[in-house]
């Protein structure tokens, strides 16, 4: 093999890596929408209460922490490697990040909603709304220079903490766009419709813009032992961060830690983190649990990691199917069985709840592995973004 050919296939198994952590990644959510829609009984806040919810639930929710971050790291990732396409010249990322973050917010508002809730009484905007959004501004920001944009995503994901003793009251002025920003909450509401902005957008914008800064490090001009190296050296300085700034109670989370009645509620404690927006804790361990997972897959490529790859390559597809399954068979579930906890239908073990997230990925691994080939072989430009 030549040394051209090798880099091609080296190359390749980069951007594999990237589908296969995808893939990972969209399992746990799997796991996490089966809790939502059979273990519902349960609830778990943000954080979680670690008094209330079992270490089995807990890790269980805590899986899912990992899903947004690399969606959205990922997807300034993967902006960067469009607008630097391997063998041929550097084109604009605009057009497409602008469009396609248009049409995510779309599907999230007409397909996404109805898939969760069955009803349009409350348009719930949620992480696809984040993404979409994401995306929109990195179209603009991605002509910015390069220092520049990693400086810019530092800041917001660093600083943004800082933003937490702002706030608004309802009618407010300024209580709309911060919450869109920075604090959760509804930004319309009527007598017969409401807007809850869920994912406050801020802080995922500089997820996207850290993801975007690094694509170099995923050009094929850099080596796969220098790539490691890099990939090996955020997770592990991350996580020491992390180890300081939650030790101590410094900075990066609102809800400090505190020695519970168990050594395994203490270590719960440690790592619950809030979601909505995200800490900069919780940035820095799922996005250095996401560096390491980049690190281990580097050069990996078998049977395994390709089943998981079909899963991170047709992501859109795998989300609108898997939760129109979810829609579908709890209603026939509820139908035939009838409530079991007040008016609910749920699983009485956590357990359960992995048992059918693994028999969905099972059924829906084929029609995605279809889908995805299908894509890749498409010309239709709708079908790409998909």
């Amino acid at each position: 093999m030549t040394t051209m050919q090798t880099s091609a296939a080296n190359h390749a198994k980069r951007i594999a890596s990237i589908d296969i952590l995808r893939g990972l990644v969209m399992l746990f959510m799997l796991v996490d929408h089966v809790r939502e829609r059979y273990f519902y009984h349960q609830q778990v806040g943000d954080p979680m209460d670690v008094d209330v919810t079992s270490p089995q639930l807990f890790f269980t929710r805590m899986s899912a922490h990992f899903c947004a971050p690399v969606f959205v790291f990922l997807t300034g990732l993967s902006a960067w490697l469009y607008s630097h396409p391997a063998n041929k010249p550097a084109r604009s990322a605009t057009p497409f990040l602008f469009k396609r973050g248009l049409f995510i917010i779309f599907i999230e508002i007409a397909v996404i909603n109805w898939l969760w809730m069955g009803t349009y009484d409350t348009l719930w905007l949620q992480v696809m709304w984040a993404i979409g959004v994401s995306m929109v501004v990195l179209s603009v920001l991605c002509h910015l220079p390069a220092k520049l944009i990693l400086a810019l995503g530092l800041l917001i994901v660093c600083g943004h903490n800082l933003l937490s003793p702002v706030s608004f009251a309802p009618g407010e002025t300024g209580y709309t766009l911060w919450a869109i920003l920075h604090d959760r909450g509804f930004i319309f509401t009527s007598e017969a419709f409401r807007i809850k902005a869920s994912y406050p957008v801020l802080p995922w914008i500089g997820v996207i813009l850290l993801g975007y800064s690094m694509g170099p490090v995923f050009s094929r001009n850099v080596a796969s032992p220098q790539r490691k190296k890099v990939l090996l050296g955020l997770a592990l300085s991350m996580w020491g961060v992390l180890l300081v700034l939650r030790g101590f109670n410094i900075y990066g989370e609102d809800m400090p830690w505190e020695t519970q009645a168990t050594a395994i509620q203490t270590a719960m404690d440690f790592i619950n983190f809030t979601k909505y927006p995200p800490s900069l804790d919780f940035v820095l361990l799922t996005l250095g649990g996401a560096f390491l997972v980049l690190f281990a897959l580097d050069t990996v490529n078998n049977k395994f990691t390709q089943v998981i790859e079909s899963f991170g390559s047709a992501p859109m597809f795998f989300y609108i199917v898997h939760l129109f399954m979810l829609l579908v068979s709890y209603n026939l579930v509820l139908d035939l069985a009838g409530p079991n906890y007040g008016d609910l239908f749920a699983f009485d073990y956590v357990w359960q709840v992995w048992l059918v997230a693994a028999f969905m990925a099972v059924v829906l691994y084929f029609p995605t592995k279809a889908f995805s080939r299908f894509k890749h072989n498409s010309t239709n430009p709708l079908v790409k973004y998909f």
